[in-house]
């Protein structure tokens, strides 16, 4: 199946199971407890049992999954290294567990590993930087507590990680089996997303940095929030598209397996140039973070939208952040400390 230049050359596996794409390569379709309702994550034959690529969420489902996986699809060898691409919970969420289990090592990259950690370990009390920061985009006092009494959920789907891990980083070259894999790391949607690549097989396995059929969230967050992750997300991508072959099959963490990769990059990142455009056109204008929803995700998001509402947000300020880092756009602060953005590379008439 070909759709807008990609191809889709493999049957999906049913969720809980999985599929030898290549020999000693499986792909599982991981269960999630979320409107996504699937994580893919990848089993690869290694000397003396299996290197995993991501792991899924700390769920009993997810666990029962694993044991039935062991014996059906692993054919009882153990798993002898895990690896996490990223920090989030379907990534990270069963890393601890499945290393205390069968006694291996964690590699990671580094900032991932402690951003997953300090997560983890957070408390449940919202901080009030972050409930400042939402406040400071729009927010109003009915979002702003139902945020905190639901702050933390998330850290309950990732198991305690090991005490030590071994750190992966850009250009490292992994062997696993007969084969060599080079972590190329990514930006934007995490701060360190390590890729891995083997030239030898034609894989490239994308976690969260290429999706085929949506887009990763790139969020500014509350305890960086004049970074530029957007801006970080686009040079990785194009510099992806550049080390990477265009004939690969690229493994992505949702949807199907691929091929097509630097079509896919070109039109991700084509999109997101587009929209910063139509977002500076709305400009014309001042809008706060939460008034510019519609304009980048084609629909309104309510201040009773729960977590839509939190990464609407982040994703909105990366993309206000963006411009002005490209001196398109301002940003000042009213009284009540709210912020409030104009374009100002344009002479725009008011209406």
């Amino acid at each position: 199946m070909a759709t807008e230049g990609l191809i889709y050359p493999l049957t999906t596996p049913a969720l809980g199971t999985a599929l030898e794409i290549q020999p000693g390569v499986l792909w599982i379709r991981m269960p999630l407890p979320f409107r996504l309702d699937h994580v893919n994550l990848w089993a690869i034959r290694d000397r003396d049992g299996w290197t995993v690529v991501d792991t899924g969420v700390w769920t009993k489902e997810a666990m029962a999954t694993w044991e039935h996986l062991f014996d059906s699809m692993l054919g009882g060898l153990p798993i002898t290294r895990v690896i996490c691409t990223h920090r989030h919970a379907d990534h990270a969420g069963l890393a601890g567990w499945l290393t205390e289990r069968f006694g291996c090592e964690l590699w990671m990259p580094d900032t991932e590993y402690h951003a997953c950690n300090a997560s983890r370990l957070q408390g449940r009390e919202a901080p009030a930087s972050e409930l400042e920061f939402y406040r400071r985009a729009g927010w109003n006092d009915s979002a702003l507590e139902h945020f905190r009494n639901n702050y933390g959920g998330i850290t309950s789907l990732v198991h305690p990680l090991p005490d030590s891990f071994r750190r992966i980083s850009d250009a490292d070259v992994i062997a696993i089996g007969e084969h060599h894999w080079e972590v190329i790391v990514g930006q934007g949607h995490t701060s360190e997303h390590a890729c891995l690549y083997c030239a030898e097989l034609g894989l490239f396995i994308s976690g969260d940095q290429v999706l085929p059929l949506i887009s990763s969230n790139v969020s500014v967050l509350a305890r960086d929030p004049e970074g530029n992750p957007l801006g970080e997300w686009m040079t990785s991508m194009l510099r992806i598209r550049d080390k990477v072959s265009d004939s690969v099959l690229v493994l992505p963490s949702h949807n199907e397996c691929f091929v097509g990769l630097h079509a896919r990059i070109n039109d991700l990142v084509d999109t997101q140039q587009r929209l910063l455009g139509k977002l500076q056109d709305q400009l014309h204008e001042s809008h706060r973070s939460v008034d510019v929803f519609e304009c980048l995700f084609g629909r309104p998001i309510g201040m009773g939208d729960g977590i839509v509402l939190s990464l609407a947000t982040g994703e909105s300020r990366a993309n206000l952040n963006c411009l002005i880092a490209e001196g398109r756009v301002e940003m000042e602060r009213d009284a009540d400390g709210v912020e409030w953005y104009r374009a100002r590379t344009r002479d725009y008439a008011r209406v």
